[in-house]
């Protein structure tokens, strides 16, 4: 199929990306769509997930499987649930179990299982099973509280799923090139963790804000594709200072998720002890994630 540039100003939906280059003469990059087509940019930013095509363009490594895997579902309740505002999460049986709740109906709850099935096994009847998994969810609950049986038992079963968990590891945020020319990254493509704070969208906003601010700081004016050095270089600078400005938070973040994660996760109580007494030693103030301030735009 021939490739064609895309008119100034197009956006294309449902077209999956399949890889980025920069162009020769601009050092802009070229996006190889699905369907064929190339795509010029003046700046990309990565924003496609943990299996993000311009995280690979910049050489990040591969994100990593966590030693756990998570049970997630709705549950809607028709004459409302009258659960507080409030996030739940009960131990036993080595399970955990999360509670959060979406409006006066809806629920979304989580079950957290030490291990985790090979690919092969995910990709097995069994485990695309609804069925089997909210039998596997409830024989891991039947010791938790009656509310909590009741809220899978009614589960919304579309919406049931057996997953793994991802994550990309903190010395690989903190060595990692997250910036080449005017391509960078944002939100799980840059820094996939395990959903054990509860930060990873948080995250995703501050990197938003923080890029905007750089970005409007450096640049002033159209940047043209003509490969003008000043423009290019502008973008360049802001996307460093962007990097540089988000790279010890997310740093903090994602070692902060993983020892928390292998704690929730872990089957031994010595073992959960000696992590606690880790988290508390490395991070002092186990919240005090919930208190950064990413500034203004």
């Amino acid at each position: 199929m021939l490739a064609e540039d895309l008119p100034h100003g197009t956006i294309r939906f449902g077209c999956q990306l399949l890889s980025v280059e920069l162009d020769h003469f601009t050092n802009f990059p070229t996006l190889l769509l699905s369907d064929g087509r190339k795509l010029k940019a003046k700046i990309l930013i990565g924003c496609d997930g943990a299996s993000s095509v311009v995280a690979e363009f910049l050489k990040i490594k591969p994100k990593k499987v966590f030693p756990a895997c998570a049970v997630r579902a709705l549950t809607y309740y028709p004459n409302s649930h009258g659960f507080a505002p409030e996030f739940v999460r009960t131990h036993g049986n080595n399970a955990v179990c999360g509670r959060s709740i979406i409006n006066e109906n809806l629920v979304f709850w989580f079950i957290l299982l030490p291990g985790y099935p090979q690919d092969s096994e995910l990709e097995s009847d069994i485990f695309k099973n609804p069925e089997r998994i909210k039998q596997m969810a409830l024989e891991k609950t039947s010791s938790f509280p009656k509310e909590t049986i009741e809220m899978i038992k009614d589960c919304d079963m579309t919406s049931l799923s057996l997953t793994h968990l991802w994550y990309r590891p903190a010395w690989e945020i903190l060595l990692g090139t997250f910036r080449k020319g005017t391509v960078t990254v944002a939100g799980d493509s840059m820094h996939v963790m395990g959903p054990f704070l509860g930060q990873g969208g948080s995250a995703a906003m501050e990197d938003a804000i923080a890029l905007a601010r750089c970005l409007a700081h450096k640049i002033h004016g159209e940047i043209g594709l003509e490969g003008k050095e000043g423009p290019r270089k502008e973008v360049e600078e802001a996307m460093e200072l962007y990097v540089k400005e988000r790279r010890m938070r997310l740093v903090r973040l994602s070692a902060q998720a993983y020892v928390t994660g292998l704690m929730l996760g872990s089957a031994s109580m010595i073992r959960k002890l000696l992590l606690l007494a880790l988290i508390i030693v490395l991070f002092q103030d186990p919240l005090h994630h919930t208190r950064y301030d990413c500034g203004r735009l």
